[in-house]
């Protein structure tokens, strides 16, 4: 059987552009995410191209749900090489003081207890085999907070100290763990973020180039191609101009 990955958040962006990678890096895929009409838009086309594909319509927040949904795997799929944690969003972008909480809740249950759900399913296969490769899906937000960026960029320093912690967790035998880190990425983040004010969404990107969700998979997928000795730790990932998390340089349009 060829290799596994496993990929949350599977329905767009990041989540979409590595299932269409790795498909075509020769991998069959597990594709989770809520919205059941795109996996299986998705799927249908993946093995039209002949990849085996397994779609989960499941809600990372919820652990029960996903503990299920994992069990319903035959046997095999079970032995999942690579795990890619990429369920996430931002909502919302005030002042903290001025923040919605259920905004601050949906952050906190997606991207970051979402990704210690999944990783306490898999990855415990991946150590009693020996091998296997955990992807998060970071972001340039956790190496420091930006301008009302706050309980966003929170959650995504969480995935950094929760990626290397496994890392370290990890040490001892052959599962590799990464951490990616992308800059402004023209998905539906933006237009997820406010709440679907398209206008809105689209000014993030006005002026520069940003990066696809493609440019993110070929390195999670590089990563994943890696020899076996080599562990790629952590990858930053900026469009050209780009410096930070808050200093874009913009042309004018």
């Amino acid at each position: 059987m060829k290799k596994i990955a496993l990929i949350t958040g599977a329905t767009s962006g990041i989540g979409e552009a590595c299932a269409r990678r790795f498909a075509e890096g020769g991998y069959n895929l597990i594709l989770t995410g809520r919205q059941a009409d795109k996996l299986n838009m998705i799927q249908a086309q993946m093995e039209a191209n002949r990849v085996e594909v397994k779609t989960l319509v499941f809600d990372v927040r919820d652990a029960e749900a996903a503990q299920q949904a994992m069990d319903s795997l035959p046997e095999p799929w079970k032995r999942i090489d690579v795990l890619i944690n990429n369920a996430g969003l931002a909502l919302g972008l005030d002042k903290e003081y001025e923040g919605d909480p259920e905004d601050w809740n949906t952050m906190i249950d997606t991207n970051i207890k979402g990704l210690l759900t999944m990783t306490r399913l898999v990855v415990p296969g991946m150590v009693e085999r020996n091998e296997g490769h955990v992807i998060n899906i970071g972001s340039v937000a956790g190496d420091a907070a930006y301008a009302r960026g706050n309980v966003y960029c929170a959650t995504k320093a969480a995935v950094k100290a929760i990626t290397d912690g496994l890392r370290i967790d990890v040490a001892e035998t052959a599962v590799r763990v990464t951490n990616l880190k992308p800059g402004l990425v023209e998905t539906n983040f933006s237009n997820v973020r406010f709440h679907g004010d398209n206008a809105r969404a689209d000014k993030v990107y006005q002026g520069i180039k940003p990066l696809t969700g493609a440019d993110i998979a070929d390195v999670a997928f590089y990563a994943a191609s890696a020899p076996k000795h080599v562990q790629i730790a952590e990858v930053l990932i900026l469009a050209t101009h780009q410096a930070n998390g808050s200093v874009i340089h913009r042309e004018e349009v």
